[in-house]
């Protein structure tokens, strides 16, 4: 199989950079956000609903609302190109080639009048047919199907919800893009389908050596599958690292709070630990700290912009901790 990448090739390249990216909607709703993605490699970017992960994700390959949304700031270099600089129709190049997104509901991403086959093969539809047969059924058995005519032959409305978010992630990764994002990606399915859908994404990203972007706001799958996450508040990247080291010491009381939140098998809690309050709206945003409000450890200071503190694996932002460990 030619088109499989040399599995000798160097891991955690460098693939996409994205740089002090800031988007509004008339009012900001995302703040210098700036993470990088590696070759083969999970980067979670986790928070609550209102945080700016879908934003900051559809910034990526220019798929916001036009004229509604506009990019201040920022960069995002794919191969030494700013995919923020280059026109639509440069852009269209990029998208699904290069770049490749699923999203939270897979009824919706697929065409309910089209089989699956031509919809995989709609894809591939610059290889031959021989070519693109070998990729299909390659991809196929990787996500776990069998009987492939079967899966070929049959509409969206005769497959599982399951199979359905299997069908996508085959989809977005058969042109063998550099970056996937994964916005949600098992939000609709139950525990253990989910469970199953995303040990498929990573077997799949790992053959193809994709860096995959996943957008969620469920640290248990954070924990289980990321090998560095970030996490936004009120479109700011207020903490971000290796996945163990910000599990395991969250410097963050936005990050405690979220881990507080993650139901225990062994607990004898009768009720999880809530943060008070919600996500402040764009038009409420200050220069101080934008969790102050919500925050059991606020102390006056928190008006001012809170500094940063940067290691090796690990960057947060906040006074109190900063204040505690400088």
């Amino acid at each position: 199989m030619r088109w499989i990448r040399n599995r000798g090739a160097v891991m955690n390249k460098t693939v996409l950079q994205v740089r002090n990216v800031s988007v509004a909607f008339g009012v900001p709703v995302a703040d210098h956000v700036s993470f990088e993605l590696r070759e083969g490699e999970f980067f979670a970017l986790v928070g609550e609903s209102g945080s700016g992960k879908s934003v900051t994700a559809m910034t990526l390959v220019q798929l916001l609302p036009r004229p509604g949304a506009k990019i201040i700031s920022g960069e995002v270099i794919l191969d030494g190109v700013d995919l923020l600089k280059i026109p639509l129709s440069e852009i269209r190049k990029y998208r699904g080639k290069r770049i490749s997104c699923i999203f939270q509901e897979p009824m919706l991403a697929l065409n309910p009048v089209l089989s699956i086959g031509a919809q995989l093969r709609e894809v591939l539809r610059e290889l031959s047919l021989a070519e693109a047969a070998e990729r299909i059924e390659h991809f196929l058995n990787l996500a776990g199907f069998s009987g492939h005519a079967r899966i070929l032959k049959a509409f969206p409305h005769e497959l599982s919800g399951g199979m359905l978010q299997r069908v996508c992630i085959v989809m977005a990764l058969l042109p063998l893009p550099q970056v996937l994002i994964a916005d949600e990606p098992t939000t609709a399915l139950d525990v253990t389908v989910q469970a199953q859908v995303m040990d498929v994404l990573r077997k799949l990203a790992r053959e193809s050596k994709t860096a995959v972007l996943l957008i969620t706001h469920n640290m248990g799958l954070v924990a289980q599958y990321a090998q560095r996450v970030g996490v936004l508040y009120a479109g700011q990247m207020v903490e971000m690292g290796d996945t163990d080291a910000v599990i395991r010491s969250p410097e963050h009381p936005y990050t405690r709070g979220l881990l507080a939140a993650i139901p225990e098998m062994n607990s004898t809690l009768k009720s999880l630990h809530a943060i008070p309050g919600s996500v402040p709206s764009p038009a409420d945003y200050d220069s101080g700290c934008r969790f102050r409000t919500r925050c059991a450890f606020a102390v006056p200071v928190c008006q001012n912009p809170p500094p940063c503190k940067e290691t090796d694996s690990h960057f947060y932002r906040c006074w109190i901790r900063f204040s505690l460990q400088s």
